[in-house]
């Protein structure tokens, strides 16, 4: 692509670099000049523009975006997604419906490698969506870019993003209480995050903080997710709430994550059904750990003991430079 200033007179069909105003009027930058617009920049006494012209094997920036999108996501439906139209080099990807992002990391670090015109900025993997949320943009810099290159980011990143969307419909909610404890706070905090899955909370129980109690509604719990949040810390992999899931006939898979807020949580399985035991932290609406998992979760997403331990990378989810004690008087 050739970029520059050129006089009036060499200006047509060229792409108008920066913006020109005319009398009171603007002259948009990216518009192809015609002969039109070449005498109103006469008349307005302009001698010379910056132009960008492309050569025989560029393409134009919106063709360019466009591609790239269509081959990120060549079937919207099945993905999840929504693509917008291309304006101005730019291409919007949205999310279709609630879910998690999924992505092909390593081919997408590679796609912004090939070109520094070419880009692709997205969410983190495994974002939680909800309708309309930007996953991605595709943005060509420049007016145009060789379309070899375009051709080789296709290549790399076709297929590459996708939403999983919820294979839960319904969550059970177990809340455990002792003398004096925070009784059912957080219910409303829980169910609003269920419900921002698309899912709805079929049954949500009182019960006193006994194992066997415990495992009794667990094993009762109709859920396709089942939730425990239990009204006295879970310290140790043999405490009350993971005992109890043992007790019920199920299988603790991870206990404790290096996420903080959200140190507290386990997870497990009863049958098919995936059980989280959720930190004291998940009472308030506030990002933490617990929130990664049950996303994943809820999406059909395999969650092992392995990949919560990478997500301690990025996992201090809140902190301030003012507080004299981080952390400080806190378990959850």
């Amino acid at each position: 692509m050739r970029f520059g200033p050129v006089p009036i007179g060499q200006a047509e069909g060229a792409i108008l670099a920066h913006s020109v105003s005319l009398n009171g009027k603007r002259m948009r930058k990216g518009v192809v000049l015609s002969a039109n617009d070449i005498a109103a920049l006469r008349g307005a006494g302009i001698a010379e523009v910056t132009v960008a012209r492309l050569e025989p094997d560029d393409i134009h920036e919106d063709t360019a975006a466009e591609a790239l999108a269509r081959s990120l996501v060549p079937d919207p439906d099945a993905a999840g997604l929504r693509l917008s139209k291309p304006f101005t080099g730019r291409v919007n990807i949205t999310a279709d419906g609630p879910g998690v992002v999924v992505m092909d990391q390593e081919r997408l670090v590679a796609l912004n490698a090939i070109d520094p015109m070419i880009t692709l900025a997205t969410v983190p993997p495994f974002q939680q969506m909800t309708t309309g949320g930007m996953v991605g943009t595709v943005k060509i810099i420049s007016y145009g870019v060789a379309q070899s290159d375009v051709e080789q980011a296709c290549e790399l990143g076709a297929g590459a993003l996708r939403l999983a969307r919820p294979v839960c419909c319904t969550a059970s909610l177990i809340i455990t209480d002792i003398p004096g404890g925070a009784g059912d706070k957080g219910r409303k905090a829980i169910e609003a995050r269920v419900s921002m899955l698309g899912m709805s909370m079929c049954e949500c129980g009182l019960i006193p903080h006994r194992e066997e109690d415990l495992a009794a509604a667990i094993a009762a719990a109709t859920g396709d997710l089942v939730m425990i949040l239990t009204g006295s810390a879970t310290s140790d992999a043999h405490d009350v709430a993971p005992q109890a899931l043992r007790r019920a006939g199920g299988r603790v898979e991870r206990f404790g994550m290096p996420v903080d807020p959200g140190n507290l949580l386990f997870l497990g399985d009863l049958g098919d059904r995936p059980v989280i035991g959720l930190p004291g932290c998940a009472r308030s609406p506030a990002l933490n750990g617990a929130d990664w998992v049950l996303s994943r979760v809820a999406c059909g997403l395999s969650v092992s003991a392995a990949d919560i331990a990478a997500m301690g990378v990025g996992g201090l989810l809140k902190e301030i430079p003012t507080r004299p004690m981080p952390r400080a008087g806190r378990k959850g």
